[in-house]
């Protein structure tokens, strides 16, 4: 039978400008790993559920319609009047790198936790077999939102589910650094895998060798830890093994175009691997080859067609033993 996924997060709608050109699109961190899992698994090994709250608007029903061309399970997904998602502008420098700016304040996916129908969510989601989400994901919740979300992943792991963890950090959505630092606490505390960018950590917590890094995620609990370092080499930490490196890629400095998804892409790619029976060294592989192509394209979801062939552990059974 299919394992299932829910990525829990938010979804905007991108505007994305290089040079004159402005194009629309739709894009978040979470909704980014949703769709490069989907694109990377048959149905049949793992489905992809995408939980978050939309408006009404023709925005929010486009957006719909596109995740659900992805094979992503949208009947998990809640629809609130007098609500719009959030949007978001990014430009780009002619080296690849990017600005970001938001209008969020008032979008759908923050009170997803606080509607008459997510106590029922919930239940639903604690049967699940794997929950994944951001730090971008807890960021915009209430603190009340926040509680339930963690007792949510509590009840999924005592029911045999895992807790996936992707650190993202993003300062300017969160009170203060203190916070952040109690909130992360937690979050660890429930996590089976977490993705940490080295940046994002040394950002949080202070400069620290990648080592201690290591080890105060597994003091937290984590069991499976997976070290993201942009173009270098990744490092995975599974308790009780030798930590192994796994290099990144290499692209000659004009192919890369955009680095907008590059971290959900590498996550995206190592779960497609990982949940469907991979070791954590060809998972890495296929972190690091989703993401180099991922860059090579503007915006953060690329065209189906330039996706890496699919990993054998991803198709059928059938497929993979002719």
């Amino acid at each position: 039978m299919s394992k299932k996924i829910a990525v829990i997060g938010e979804c905007m709608i991108e505007l994305s400008q290089k040079g004159a050109d402005v194009s629309r699109g739709f894009g978040g961190d979470t909704l980014n790993t949703a769709v490069y899992i989907a694109r990377q698994v048959a149905p049949e090994a793992l489905t992809v559920n995408y939980v978050t709250a939309l408006g009404t608007d023709s925005f929010s029903q486009q957006m719909l319609e596109a995740w659900q061309s992805e094979h992503i399970d949208t009947s998990l997904i809640q629809r609130m009047e007098n609500r719009l998602p959030g949007l978001y502008y990014i430009e780009t420098d002619e080296t690849g790198e990017r600005t970001f700016y938001y209008w969020r304040n008032e979008a759908a996916a923050k009170y997803w936790l606080e509607s008459d129908d997510a106590a029922a969510l919930c239940e639903t989601l604690a049967t699940f077999d794997y929950l994944y989400l951001s730090g971008i994901s807890l960021a915009i919740l209430s603190p009340s939102s926040r509680e339930k979300l963690l007792s949510l992943l509590r009840e999924c792991r005592a029911n045999g589910g895992k807790v996936i963890f992707d650190n993202n950090y993003r300062p300017r959505l969160w009170a203060s650094r203190e916070e952040t630092q109690q909130v992360y606490q937690q979050m660890l505390q429930c996590t089976d895998i977490a993705f940490l960018t080295l940046d994002d950590e040394d950002a949080l917590w202070g400069e620290k060798p990648v080592e201690d890094v290591i080890a105060r995620t597994q003091a937290a609990g984590v069991n499976e830890v997976v070290i993201k370092r942009g173009a270098e080499s990744c490092l995975v930490a599974i308790t009780g093994e030798a930590v192994v490196d796994v290099p990144a890629v290499k692209l000659a400095r004009e192919n890369v175009i955009d680095t907008t998804a590059a971290g959900d892409s590498f996550s995206a790619g190592y779960l497609a691997v990982r949940l469907t029976g991979g070791t954590p060294e060809a998972a890495a592989q296929r972190g690091h080859l989703t993401a180099s192509i991922v860059i090579q394209y503007r915006g953060a979801i690329i065209p189906r067609e330039a996706m890496p062939a699919p990993h054998p552990n991803s198709l059928p059974k059938g497929e993979r033993e002719r």
